[in-house]
């Protein structure tokens, strides 16, 4: 089997959690390579991370680390294992304690994969000419600068106008990123294996503006009203931003290669709300 990691080196306690990986590869016969941000804590003893080259992928963090990792497959099929290093880690599978556990039974076909849908945002001039195209988990977010006024920009759905829209910004989010910067800005839950995409308004300038879930195969285009050049922002993920320019146009779409999450055991999506979102009433927790 051969494992590439991807890791946000800050965290305390990942260099032993490597060094124990490295030990459990080399009695199974295991390759391992690691991307850049690893290479002071493996000291070069693995190679560099080839996402051509690896049949699972394990990302030590939280979940910015396992959209990070998600980027770095550019939509290749490649299970993703994350490992919580973090705080609450929505969408990592097993703690900082139990990796070697679950990397024996993954090789034992003791799992089970999760598949989710992604987004692919297309930014490009308004004749046509790409300026930036990204594939993200969560959400594309469009969002003003450094300014605090309000931001005004066209949303139209399938050709079909919604705006325009006031406020502080848009989160066009995935299914899976519902519970992400979507679920802050008021957006609904939206069950991971829902086709559909959100649309949340970020502090709308409007009572009337609330969030719509969309189909699936929808496209959403979104353009500035009359803005400022440097106002307007879009983030993938939250982990990289372009400039949405006064003469530009942001398309979002499904994108047609999904992101493969590993899941042991029984715990579903409804549980993981539970634990870690603190869903639903006290009653059945312990004090």
């Amino acid at each position: 089997m051969r494992i590439g990691l991807v890791g946000n080196a800050r965290y305390a306690g990942l260099e032993p959690a490597l060094a124990d990986i490295a030990r459990l590869a080399a009695e199974r016969g295991w390759t391992l390579c690691a991307d850049p941000d690893l290479a002071v804590l493996t000291a070069g003893s693995v190679a560099q991370l080839d996402p051509d080259a690896v049949d699972l992928l394990v990302t030590f963090g939280g979940d910015g680390t396992l959209l990070r990792g998600a980027r770095l497959l550019e939509g290749r099929s490649v299970p993703i294992l994350g490992v919580n290093f973090g705080r609450v880690g929505f969408l990592t599978s097993v703690a900082r304690g139990g990796v070697r556990k679950a990397l024996l039974a993954f090789a034992a076909g003791e799992h089970r994969l999760s598949r989710r849908s992604a987004l692919r945002a297309t930014l490009r001039t308004r004749d046509g000419s790409p300026r930036a195209e990204n594939l993200a988990l969560n959400d594309v977010v469009l969002h003003k600068g450094g300014v605090a006024r309000v931001v005004r920009f066209q949303v139209l759905i399938d050709g079909e106008r919604m705006g325009p829209v006031s406020g502080d910004g848009l989160v066009v989010a995935s299914p899976t990123g519902s519970t992400a910067y979507s679920l802050s800005a008021g957006g609904p839950v939206v069950a991971p294996t829902l086709g559909a995409m959100i649309v949340t308004p970020i502090c709308a300038h409007s009572l009337s503006m609330r969030p719509l879930v969309v189909c699936a195969d929808a496209v959403i285009h979104i353009e500035p009203v009359d803005p400022r050049p440097d106002e307007l922002l879009v983030s993938f993920d939250g982990q990289q931003t372009a400039v949405l320019g006064p003469h530009d146009i942001l398309d979002v779409r499904t994108a047609k290669e999904e992101v493969v999450l590993v899941r042991f055991g029984e715990s579903g999506f409804f549980r993981t709300l539970r634990d870690k979102l603190q869903w639903g009433d006290l009653s059945d927790r312990e004090r």
